[in-house]
């Protein structure tokens, strides 16, 4: 089955084509056949870039006026004369559509079918993620437009995997009628992931969903951490909205409520302008006064020895380091580390900063292992004698939205 994999931001369109059946899904031999990337949708000036085995690279500047028209960019390209995809010869060989959709509510636990009742759904609670939802309800819109009725398109939720957390760990401790009137509570993202790591972990050791305890450190621009205990996640960082736990690249992560009131009187600031400061303009951008790229400061310390940038780094990993160790205490013990995504897959130092001091713990960090593993690379990365192993494990968002889509539209059930 060659399923069409959207991730539809307010200004983006990511794509790809993964060819996949319940053989290849077993196997791990999944194809990826093309993906792109469609920047500045809405502008005059979007960039549209497309890579696909076999094919030159494809990149083009034109106006986009909608998420609609990016779609029938993909569709064209598709259709080129020169493109060439093995098993693609027309759209009609495009057998479904999985679109990432960031925030399921409480409604939605696991991935379904997108229908009418499923949108209206979606709508309904825009308000619970307006940073997120109406993005993606852009893309499930424009592919129902251009594709119609013919195609059956799939739901994938970030926040499903968190479902299983217990009403003592998402509930937070305001008056409980918050969360019965307004649904108030801990959702945690970037699930997606981290389901995949723990699946990919139990593909690498051999053992049950039972058997998988297991802290999962997604690091990008946005990062969380989190706990997942016999397969099921218990705790994350991220929580009524993305804001919430790991200071990140450009968000504060957690802090004292009342610094809010605080800069609105003192900066004369409006409420919308000062969660713009805590969304865009903190974490270690904020911090270090520089970029919200690990790699512009490591530049900088190597150069300048930019104390700044240390200090951003510092706080970095001293607060990956604290959640490391409340979830080994929330889950008694866990038997390894998970790192992935763009910082946790590629930067040994920020591993080794976070992992440093813990051997009491029963971590360690074998240094030759660490710094071998960047680009892409999957492995152990502690010593022979750690207690709790530490991987670095690639994330696959979008192998996980493939499989669930089959999955669904086959009628089978979901890889947990």
């Amino acid at each position: 089955m060659n399923i069409l994999v959207l991730n539809c931001g307010s200004s983006s369109l990511k794509f790809q084509i993964i060819e996949t059946d319940a053989e290849k899904m077993k196997k791990g031999t999944d194809r990826e056949l093309a993906k792109g990337l469609i920047e500045k949708v809405g502008s005059d000036e979007a960039i549209i870039s497309i890579k696909a085995p076999g094919n030159a690279d494809y990149k083009v500047i034109k106006p986009l006026p909608d998420h609609k028209v990016a779609l029938h960019c993909v569709i064209d390209w598709i259709q080129m004369p020169t493109t060439k995809l093995d098993g693609i010869s027309s759209l009609k060989d495009i057998h479904a559509i999985g679109h990432r959709t960031v925030h399921g509510t409480e409604t939605f636990n696991s991935s379904v079918r997108i229908t009418d009742s499923v949108i209206k759904e979606l709508e309904a609670n825009v308000d619970l993620a307006p940073l997120h939802n109406p993005a993606n309800l852009k893309g499930i819109y424009a592919a129902k437009e251009v594709f119609g009725n013919d195609i059956p398109q799939v739901g994938i939720f970030d926040t499903a995997f968190h479902a299983t957390l217990p009403k003592y760990s998402f509930l937070y401790g305001i008056p409980l009628e918050y969360y019965n009137n307004y649904k108030i509570r801990k959702y945690g993202f970037h699930g997606t992931s981290h389901r995949y790591i723990g699946i990919r972990y139990r593909q690498i050791t051999g053992k049950s969903i039972e058997d998988t305890n297991i802290i999962s450190l997604h690091l990008g621009n946005g990062a969380s951490i989190c706990a997942i205990k016999n397969g099921k996640s218990i705790d994350t960082t991220m929580g009524f909205t993305p804001l919430e736990g790991l200071m990140m690249g450009t968000r504060s992560g957690d802090i004292d409520p009342t610094i809010i009131e605080f800069l609105m009187k003192k900066e004369h600031l409006s409420i919308e302008e000062v969660m713009n400061v805590l969304n865009k303009k903190s974490g270690v951008l904020g911090i270090s006064g520089l970029s919200n790229d690990m790699r512009d400061l490591d530049k900088a310390i190597a150069e300048n020895n930019d104390e700044r940038s240390k200090l951003a780094l510092e706080m970095y990993a001293y607060k990956n380091k604290k959640f490391i160790g409340s979830y080994l205490a929330a889950m008694n013990g866990a038997d390894a580390l998970c790192f992935t995504a763009g910082i946790g897959e590629n930067s040994a130092s920020i591993r080794k900063d976070i992992c440093r001091n813990l051997e009491n713990l029963g971590i360690e960090i074998d240094d030759k292992l660490n710094n071998e593993m960047t680009r892409g690379k999957e492995g152990l990365i502690s010593t022979k004698t750690s207690k709790i192993k530490v991987y670095v494990i690639p994330t696959n968002e979008e192998i996980m939205l493939a499989h669930d889509t089959y999955n669904i539209v086959s009628g089978l059930e979901i890889l947990e």
